[in-house]
């Protein structure tokens, strides 16, 4: 079976946008601090949805593709 990195990487896009900053400056870390920053605070927040929902018991742990829109925009929403 392959992987299917669109089901089970919900930053697919922000790594992807972090690994083309990076080859397009030379590595240079610093040019590419806030597409870096944006990457880690995705894995963070997908990584709190997966524990809250591992720890009520809600499977799949990390929700589906066509459900993680509506779960952040319910975050944004509620931390207002």
């Amino acid at each position: 079976m392959k992987y299917d990195q669109t089901k089970n990487n919900p930053c697919l896009k922000e790594q992807k946008l972090t690994y083309t900053c990076l080859a397009q400056n030379d590595y240079d870390r610093e040019k590419c601090e806030l597409t870096m920053q944006n990457y880690n605070a995705c894995k963070t927040f997908w990584g709190r949805v997966r524990a809250e929902r591992k720890r009520k018991g809600i499977q799949p742990y990390l929700p589906e593709p066509e459900e993680r829109e509506k779960i952040k925009s319910d975050y944004i929403k509620m931390n207002r």
